[in-house]
């Protein structure tokens, strides 16, 4: 989802009329950034509360490439990693997630052995459907089990979007929301709902009722649904003890768009890329009776930091023995103070650019390859930008391209070198650049090998349902990431 798809973002259709009354109720982050451009690393960024670069989730089998967890990598969440859920249970919380893991599928990855107690959901997101030989198609867990896979137990109508997914989804958080405050318990829910990325879905009662199309209706769901969530939570008596932050994983696809892709408002370019399209999104905190309603920060607010709030939250300190990249935001929340820290964009190995207060510079930019891109394969359609949205990968480390998002949200107008703003910018983020450099131990890359042996071809649970089928014989190999 993008920063540009909700109406309180200035979406102008206006239809997120639940997420946009949690804004007016909240507050509304309008400079805040996930960990990496697409899925995998930045799902492990939140729950580690670390760049994806010290928590493996990256690549070294090609110069910054976007890495992820399809259903043949053999790599997932490091046991050395220490998970969100994992350090909340010390406090006594109930952990469940709910949607897309995707922090790698193979056994010692699954999330009951991460700190999770319940699971409904997936490991890997909903493509196919697949012919069972070649590739499996992707199961469903209820916690140690599969219960079904996708297109087969859980329907996803290709032609018509049609799918019931996400009020399944739904039904699980309210039920796990009642069943936690029945018995006074605690509790984390992660609710990893996947309707918006492509093939995009929504069931019936929302199919054709957007502006927008089928993405515009898969939205309309996922807002229908938060609004739920957070009137059961009132209906409970427990909205004013809970804290609930709502936000994306990276920007929308722009490469599915019009048809299966969001908006990124003014931003350049959108996922896979470390332009603001791709990692800058919609970010809502919600706490009845805590936060003022109506606030808008401009703090410079990350994923991570989600980890290092909850921990707060729960009376709990981050982990001493491993660097942390989140911050604690709750000053930000409910004293309005603003934290001054910088904003890496990694794209797998590289560090891309760094965000310092309204400067952003670029030390490598790249959207993607000459080739692909003649393939129709585009990450900024409609947004070429000469020397900017560049198709090969060019180096700026002696000479940073630079921008002020204040003037220039959009990337377009990059700094004249010879400036004396230009140099006085540089100056100071080259010294945080190195400072971080100077701090990072890269963790062991999780993203590099690649084997159709490991698919989900009998996933635990399998033989009670009569859904195990035969793997290949193991044959590893280098993953291939293009982007």
């Amino acid at each position: 989802m993008g920063w540009g798809d909700l109406g309180a973002f200035g979406e102008p259709s206006k239809e997120t009329p639940n997420l946009d009354q949690m804004a007016a109720e909240g507050m509304l982050f309008l400079d805040f950034y996930t960990a990496s451009p697409l899925c995998s690393p930045s799902r492990a960024a939140l729950l580690t509360g670390r760049l994806p670069v010290r928590n493996g989730f990256y690549t070294t089998n090609g110069h910054a490439r976007n890495a992820y967890t399809p259903q043949d990598i053999v790599g997932g969440i490091p046991d050395s990693e220490l998970l969100l859920p994992e350090l909340l249970k010390k406090a006594g919380y109930v952990n469940k997630i709910i949607g897309k893991w995707h922090l790698g599928h193979r056994p010692q990855f699954h999330p009951l052995k991460h700190g999770f107690d319940e699971w409904f959901g997936s490991p890997n997101c909903h493509f196919g459907p697949y012919d069972n030989r070649e590739r499996p198609n992707i199961p469903v867990y209820r916690d140690w089990e599969m219960v079904g896979r996708y297109y087969e137990d859980f329907k996803i109508d290709l032609k018509t979007g049609e799918a019931n997914l996400t009020q399944l989804y739904l039904q699980e958080a309210l039920d796990f929301i009642s069943k936690q405050q029945a018995s006074q318990q605690p509790f984390f829910l992660y609710w990893a709902i996947d309707a918006t990325h492509a093939p995009v879905y929504a069931s019936k009662q929302f199919l054709g009722t957007s502006q927008r199309g089928l993405y515009g209706d898969a939205v309309r769901e996922i807002d229908d649904s938060v609004g739920k969530i957070l009137k059961h939570l009132q209906q409970l008596g427990i909205s004013e003890n809970t804290f609930v932050f709502f936000t994306s994983d990276n920007g929308a696809a722009l490469i599915s768009a019009p048809k299966q892709g969001g908006s990124n408002g003014p931003f350049l370019c959108g996922k896979q890329t470390t332009f603001e399209g791709g990692m800058r999104e919609p970010a809502i905190a919600w706490w009845p009776g805590h936060i003022p309603a109506g606030g808008v920060s401009h703090q410079l607010g990350s994923v991570m930091d989600l980890f290092s709030t909850s921990l707060s939250l729960a009376g709990l300190q981050p982990p001493s023995d491993r660097q942390i990249d989140g911050i604690d935001l709750l000053p930000v929340i409910l004293q309005g103070k603003l934290i001054d820290r910088p904003i890496f964009y990694y794209r797998g190995n590289e560090l891309m650019a760094v965000r310092a207060g309204l400067y952003k510079a670029h030390y490598w930019t790249w959207s993607n390859s000459w080739e692909e891109h003649g393939k129709g394969i585009d990450f900024c359609p409609g947004q070429s930008v000469s020397g900017v949205t560049t198709h090969t990968q060019e180096e700026h480390t002696f000479l940073p391209l630079l921008f002020h998002l204040g003037r220039d949200p959009g990337e377009k107008f990059p700094l004249s070198f010879a400036s004396e703003e230009y140099q006085r910018a540089v100056e100071h983020i080259s010294g945080l650049v190195q400072q971080h450099k100077a701090t990072l131990v890269p963790g062991q890359p999780q993203l590099n090998v690649c084997d159709q042996a490991v698919m989900n071809w009998s996933p635990p649970g399998c033989e009670k349902l009569g859904k195990c089928l035969k793997a290949p014989e193991s044959d590893p190999k280098k993953c291939s990431w293009p982007h």
